[in-house]
């Protein structure tokens, strides 16, 4: 499934100095915010572990900070008129993915930072689809780094639990920026906004009950999109290897041919809450 755009509410984390985060006063809830908006998208030939798919859907994205919790969700719909013909008719109607993380450095009220590490994490992942689809867990390590031109980015490494297998499967190692680079005298401005999530150490052995026949893979979406305080309207260019762990060509249960490598473009109409 795709992974949505990371959240606004960097924008305001990214407008105060580039400075760890100090909780040595006890208060923990001083760098607290929330934000959520609804996302119309547009995804044409997306990969995964099936069929390219093009298709419509709904998007309810939220995030924000409170105490020594940092929290990123979303909602997904697909098919919103229920049309017999889309690639999604007979797929699930709902994908949700949360990720909220636990700060360390709020937590033990110590300033853990190094280098261009400005914060520490407990870092978790949970994806869920309906029925008997994806169930998904991941846990590790989580952190915020500082880079040059593109600022503050996050960046996590999991280990990966595959809920319907009682098991676990391989890491991910998963990054995601947002980068204001064009500001214009009404207060808009154009962002080059994106991820990358890469999965490693997964079974690829045939037969296995995973059914991952890679053992690395993953998905870079790159973005640029004009913002203004309620709007936002941009284009994604998605690039996949083996997402998922499915090698691309190879058939699977579910289908004659996988198709989990290539390119796919998105389009969103954004309304900011």
């Amino acid at each position: 499934m795709r992974k949505s755009l990371l959240a606004l509410g960097v924008v305001a984390a990214m407008s105060a100095p580039a400075m760890a985060a100090d909780y040595s006063d006890g208060d923990i809830h001083k760098n607290d915010y929330k934000w959520m908006q609804f996302n119309l998208m547009g995804a044409f030939n997306e990969k995964g572990a099936g069929k390219e798919s093009s298709h419509d859907y709904l998007e309810m994205e939220f995030g924000g900070r409170s105490g020594i919790f940092d929290l990123y969700g979303y909602v997904d719909v697909f098919n919103l008129t229920s049309d017999p013909d889309s690639d999604k008719a007979n797929s699930e109607k709902i994908f949700m993915k949360f990720a909220p993380r636990m700060s360390l450095d709020a937590l033990t009220g110590k300033d853990l930072s190094f280098g261009p590490v400005q914060e520490l994490y407990v870092a978790t992942l949970m994806e869920w689809g309906g029925n008997a689809g994806v169930n998904n867990q991941k846990i590790g390590i989580g952190s915020d780094v500082m880079v040059p031109w593109l600022g503050k980015i996050g960046l996590n490494l999991y280990g990966s639990y595959y809920g319907n297998n009682k098991d676990w499967n391989g890491f991910q190692i998963s990054t995601n920026w947002f980068k204001p680079f064009h500001f214009f005298e009404n207060g808009s401005f154009i962002s080059y906004q994106g991820y990358i999530d890469y999965q490693f150490g997964m079974d690829d052995k045939a037969g296995n009950k995973f059914n991952t026949t890679a053992s690395n893979g993953g998905a870079m979406y790159n973005g640029i999109y004009w913002h203004s305080d309620r709007f936002a309207v941009g284009y994604g260019l998605k690039l996949y290897k083996d997402v998922y762990g499915f090698k691309d060509g190879e058939a699977l249960p579910w289908t004659q041919t996988v198709d989990s490598s290539g390119v796919a473009h998105y389009v969103a109409v954004t309304y900011k809450f």
